[in-house]
């Protein structure tokens, strides 16, 4: 794996039972919580300073798992926070400023930039949320850009099968980041 300092001399804090693929970036201010994974090919940058000169930081929280391609970077000035049990999946572009809640899902090529996304919030793929506020339990389909209150209303909430999708992705993830870290696997 690849994990650098930034500019600002601020290096990565891996958690010790996360698990980074040695193919992955990571560098700067980023912490990677308990149980998180970070899969082959994915880039995770929090060294682009604001203003100030302050870099402010990208946290991944426990079991949060970024797979293969995803890329997480933020705006100069701005940082990006994930939630707990979030997935964000192969290829999506998490760009700051950036807040994701608990329990989300972001699907495959889809793009969240200067959003915040609720609780179990589903943003399924190729879809684009921006500039915007989607509340908790919200789903975003595919092919769908959401950038304003109006695009926010016409959405619906996240069907029972769709949650039992996104805990089971969550679930999987977690066992390979495990998994990895015992030498049982190589994902």
């Amino acid at each position: 794996m690849s994990l650098e300092s930034n500019a600002a001399g601020h290096y990565p804090e891996i958690a010790p039972t996360a698990y980074v693929h040695p193919a992955a970036s990571v560098i700067g201010r980023v912490c990677v919580g308990d149980r998180a994974f970070v899969g082959p090919q994915a880039v995770i940058r929090a060294d682009e300073p604001g203003a100030d000169g302050t870099v402010h930081p990208i946290v991944l929280g426990e079991c949060v798992n970024v797979q293969d391609g995803a890329v997480i970077h933020a705006v100069g000035g701005t940082g990006v926070s994930i939630g707990p049990r979030t997935s964000i999946a192969h290829a999506a572009v998490i760009h700051g400023p950036c807040t994701i809640g608990a329990g989300c899902f972001v699907g495959f090529n889809s793009v969240v930039y200067r959003a915040t996304l609720g609780d179990g919030v589903v943003v399924m793929h190729h879809a684009l949320v921006e500039g915007t506020v989607v509340p908790e339990g919200l789903y975003v389909p595919s092919i769908t850009p959401v950038r304003c209150e109006r695009d926010v209303a016409r959405l619906g909430r996240v069907a029972p099968d769709v949650v039992a999708f996104v805990e089971r992705v969550s679930r999987t993830n977690v066992l390979l980041a495990e998994a990895a870290l015992r030498g049982e696997a190589n994902p």
